[in-house]
């Protein structure tokens, strides 16, 4: 029996039809753009505040960049930490109440992070403590993209799995946007004085009152039937396990699969989003506004781009839209450098946008793909760990090793070929992975069952 045919003996759960499901994935976009409003918050301050006011001044201002990058690190590290225990929690107790904890968590940090003196009042203390505070902001993020997926990937019809999950994946550049937005107009209004003194703040305050909208919205969400079946059967059969013990044990390979298809995707991001500007301020000096504007246009068309994309993930099938997105992405960099070079401003943000539209040929689609790796009583964990590990030695390094061989050569070659690579093994991680357009959760389930010798699904 095919994957289509045996997928079809599971049709979707009631709730997630219509409203219902619109519902729920407004909710999850809306806690979603919250979160990552803070987090691409502290990437582009870093890269045109927190050099300068965190951070002793060397006589280069790359030097100041790359301790900031350094800081923005640390939250990548923490990440799959957060993935890790807010994987356990999720699977036991539930996607709801995992992310309405996230979301509290990566608000108040973030707050804190806007009420922080810089380095002329507290010294080396001003970096630790913001140090601290990106760790548990990244902690807190750890947990929430697996959750915030999962909410919609286990409502979703099995045909159209891949275009519903991919909303939570726009929310992503609505965050983005909305946080540059913010910073883009304080540098409009103040001089450059008043906004690396107090204006940059701002946009980190604002955390506290949006992060009451989105843990609001989220409290009036459901769980998703098969994870209630899931934990049911769970509390019912104690030889069940479940959780990140149990995913790294019974399957390796899907997390190994999971961490090759993030990898390049990861890479891109960052390089597109924050060694971009790096690379325009400091060999071009191209100006502040003109940086954020660029990244303003990107950010709605990637927006929009991205549920298209989703679409051709359900039509045309899981891999051969990742693979779209892994080969172009390799020959980005070789062509938007040189565009980057003409100082031209059409030239620059066409550049910048083609970036973001070939990163979601990846992105959009990683949700159907990897919640289809693992069954429900585990997927959280795995779909965490598989993407929040990988964020250490991808995202977080990409811009600072970036701006180091710019430093070192000043070039943007080392940078290409480091991306070429990367898009490289994330072509082997998709060519390695079973096509799973249209297959039903439950079906993953009953495999899993079947596999361990358990009863689990079988009434399904």
């Amino acid at each position: 029996m095919s994957v289509n045919e045996r997928s079809a003996t599971y049709p979707a759960a009631p709730a997630s039809k219509g409203s219902g499901l619109k519902k729920i994935v407004a909710a999850s976009m809306v806690g979603t753009v919250v979160e990552w409003y803070e987090f691409f918050l502290y990437a582009t301050a870093a890269t045109l505040v927190f050099g300068k006011y965190f951070f002793p001044a060397t006589g280069n201002e790359l030097d100041g960049i790359m301790q900031a990058f350094l800081t923005y690190a640390v939250g990548f590290v923490a990440r799959p930490l957060g993935g890790i225990v807010f994987g356990q929690i999720g699977d036991k107790l539930g996607r709801k109440p995992t992310l309405q904890l996230t979301i509290i968590i990566i608000g108040v940090s973030t707050f804190l992070m806007g009420c922080l003196p810089g380095f002329a009042t507290l010294g080396y203390l001003a970096p630790a403590l913001l140090v601290l505070l990106r760790f548990i902001q990244g902690f807190a993020l750890g947990g929430e993209w697996g959750g915030a997926v999962l909410l919609v990937a286990e409502h979703s019809p099995n045909k159209s799995r891949g275009f519903w999950s991919s909303w939570p994946q726009a929310a992503v550049p609505v965050g983005n946007l909305l946080a540059t937005l913010v910073l883009y107009i304080m540098s409009n209004v103040l001089s450059s004085a008043d906004f690396l003194s107090w204006g940059w703040r701002v946009a980190f305050w604002l955390s506290a009152v949006i992060v009451f909208v989105g843990y609001y919205i989220r409290t009036h969400v459901s769980e998703s039937p098969i994870f209630l079946e899931a934990k049911a059967q769970l509390e019912k059969e104690q030889a069940v396990s479940y959780g990140v013990r149990e995913v790294i044990r019974k399957y390796p390979k899907g997390i190994l699969q999971a961490m090759g298809l993030r990898f390049a995707e990861n890479i891109m991001y960052y390089l597109v989003v924050s060694f971009a500007i790096v690379y325009l301020k400091t060999v071009h000096k191209y100006d502040t506004s003109s940086l954020l504007l660029a990244l303003l246009i990107a950010h709605v068309i990637h927006f929009l781009v991205i549920p298209q994309v989703g679409r051709l993930v359900d039509s045309w099938g899981r891999k051969p839209v990742y693979l779209v997105g892994a080969i172009t992405g390799a020959a980005w960099p070789f062509l938007a450098f040189p565009m980057f070079d003409t100082r031209n401003p059409v030239v620059i943000v066409l550049a910048v946008t083609i970036g973001l539209c070939l990163h979601a040929f990846m992105y959009a689609g990683q949700p159907a793909l990897m919640s289809e790796l693992f069954p429900t009583r585990m997927r959280y964990a795995g779909v965490s760990l598989g993407s929040q590990v990988t964020s250490i030695f991808a995202g977080s390094l990409a811009p600072l090793l970036a701006t180091q061989w710019l430093k070192d050569t000043g070039s943007w070659l080392p940078t290409a070929v480091y991306l070429l690579v990367a898009c490289v093994i994330t072509t082997v991680a998709v060519l390695s992975l079973k096509e799973t357009k249209g297959i039903a959760l439950e079906e993953v389930d009953r495999a899993d069952a079947e596999r361990e010798g358990l009863a689990v699904a079988a009434a399904r």
